[in-house]
């Protein structure tokens, strides 16, 4: 019966932030598989901790945990490197569908470009920026929650905040000129 339980206040509180966790693998890691496995563990291990969980921000605990397995796993494969295998071309079903939808090829082809060029300069931000900016922007958390799943204080997270977006400010004006 607490199997049960747990399981019905496992997917009450977790399983809406799934979407959240794994965009936030994604660009920690930089990797749609490694992103999936650090979900399925961060899962993992929420339900095994799911005693400790005192209703809270269920987000943010979640986030918190995925944060660090995937800085582990980053430390346990520095130096290797990891492929994606189920990568089709690069195209989201999103971008599949604009593509079937789009008024010009050359209109698509632009926004494409433009969202990869976004990516690139995302992902080439230094950890703590991209995190940051990713937890606010993609994530729509509060500094307060950032504050809370990266374990600085409020005033670290602003100014994470500021640093990270100035350099993607410079990095995609450089990709424009």
């Amino acid at each position: 019966m607490q199997n049960q339980d747990d399981a019905r206040r496992f997917e009450r509180l977790f399983l809406p932030h799934l979407d959240a966790a794994y965009n936030l693998a994604r660009w920690l890691t930089r990797s749609h598989s490694a992103a999936q496995d650090m979900v399925q563990e961060s899962a993992l291990r929420a339900f095994n901790s799911l005693h400790r969980f005192a209703e809270g921000n269920a987000r943010a605990w979640l986030l918190t945990i995925v944060r660090n397995q995937s800085y582990t796993w980053l430390k346990e494969s520095s130096g290797r490197r990891y492929v994606d295998i189920d990568d089709e071309e690069g195209l989201s079903d999103r971008e599949k569908i604009q593509l079937a939808h789009s008024d010009t090829p050359e209109n698509w082809a632009t926004r494409v470009q433009d969202k990869k060029a976004l990516e690139e300069a995302l992902e080439s931000l230094p950890e703590t920026f991209r995190e940051a900016i990713v937890l606010k922007e993609l994530e729509d958390m509060s500094y307060k929650e950032i504050a809370s799943v990266t374990g600085v204080p409020i005033g670290t997270v602003m100014s994470r905040l500021a640093r990270g977006r100035e350099l993607l400010k410079l990095k995609l004006r450089a990709y424009h000129e």
